[in-house]
């Protein structure tokens, strides 16, 4: 009987493991760490019935934190010929994933190249000149906090049927952008905590009733763990250690929007 326990529970960890793994490289591709947000831009917009296509020409994404004037570029921005009738009625799409350092954002500015035009009805291309200077880029006023090791969203509206303009009778549009932050909210809260005696490796679940939302190993340097980014609520973490001379163990946490939480040490038995 033993025997098949302990078969049962290394196929767990097996299972566990590859979780695990994916659940650590989505956290390494999103910056994971304490000492950096992470700051998700997507760009949204209101129906324009006056074109069938409005093309901007988003060549970077800059940020000002309130310490500094310098303009710093974000490193997860997806420049490109965008659409902004794809993303009418609640639809967005992804402009930046990028890590950020902790403080206060004071401004977001979209940098435009100059290949921004409309496609009118009756499929004429023309293009959209832009009156003021896209050096500096289009400036968007923030003032929004953010903390070290939290995942946010913002969600930003190009406002087509306002930013074109009809430059009177010349059959000529002018491209005057207004912007408008719609959200910029935490998409979740963190759990980090640590499980000792460190040199035994430990797998650890996140339940929230009967579903486990997810799942971790400890490192190898000094049995750390943490998730990243998990809906708010109440937790169950069940802490299973590779080496089964050692007991399983449940504990909790509670995790609210935008927060770290910190679960006590969880100290191993042996059985």
């Amino acid at each position: 009987m033993k025997m098949i326990q302990k078969w049962f529970l290394l196929t767990m960890l097996a299972i566990i493991a590859s979780l695990a793994f994916y659940a650590c490289s989505r956290n390494a591709k999103s910056g994971n760490s304490a000492n950096t947000a992470q700051l998700q831009i997507s760009l949204t917009d209101s129906p324009f019935p006056d074109a069938k296509e409005v093309w901007v020409d988003i060549k970077q994404i800059e940020i000002i934190m309130s310490d500094t004037s310098n303009p710093l570029i974000l490193n997860g921005t997806h420049p490109g010929l965008y659409n902004l009738l794809n993303f009418t009625n609640g639809k967005d799409t992804l402009l930046a994933d990028a890590t950020i350092p902790p403080g206060t954002i004071s401004q977001i500015r979209l940098i435009l190249g100059d290949n921004n035009y409309i496609v009118t009805s009756d499929g004429s291309k023309i293009s959209l000149k832009t009156p003021s200077g896209q050096e500096s880029g289009l400036k968007v006023q923030v003032h929004q906090e953010v903390s070290g090791g939290i995942l946010y969203r913002l969600k930003l509206d190009f406002d087509a049927g306002r930013s074109i303009v009809k430059a009177g009778n010349s059959g000529n549009y002018l491209l005057k952008p207004v912007l408008r932050i719609i959200s910029l909210v935490p998409s979740g809260g963190d759990i980090k905590g640590v499980v000792v005696p460190d040199s035994v490796r430990t797998a650890i679940l996140a339940i929230m009733g009967t579903d486990t939302i997810a799942s971790t190993f400890t490192d190898t340097t000094n049995g750390n763990y943490l998730f990243k980014d998990v809906p708010a609520g109440n937790y169950s973490l069940v802490y299973i250690p590779v080496d089964t001379a050692f007991s399983t163990f449940t504990g909790a946490a509670s995790v609210t929007l935008g927060q770290i939480t910190t679960v006590d040490t969880v100290k191993l038995q042996h059985h």
